[in-house]
C-alpha cells in the first residue's frame, strides 16, 4: 500500500482545504497511474510545517523573508 507524505509550510500560508483535497486526489492519482497501484487504501498525508520550524541556510525561513525585504 502506497503512504505519500506531503510537507507544505503552514501559518498564513498554508493550503486551504479545497486545496488540500485536490493534492490528495491528484496524488493519488498520480501514484496509481505511474505505479499501477490499487489506490483505495493508498494512505495520503499533508503535514503543515510553522514557518518557525524550518530553516534554510542556519536561518529560519521567517528570517530570510524578514532580511530579503530590507
Amino acid at each position: 500500500m502506497p503512504f505519500v507524505r506531503i510537507c507544505v509550510t503552514g501559518d498564513e500560508e498554508r493550503p486551504t482545504s479545497e486545496q488540500k483535497k485536490e493534492l490528495i486526489a491528484g496524488v493519488t492519482k498520480l501514484v496509481g497511474d505511474v505505479l499501477g497501484k490499487n489506490t483505495s487504501n493508498m494512505v495520503v498525508i499533508i503535514d503543515e510545517i510553522p514557518i518557525e520550524n524550518y530553516g534554510i541556510g542556519g536561518k529560519t525561513v521567517r528570517e530570510r523573508r524578514k532580511e530579503k525585504q530590507s
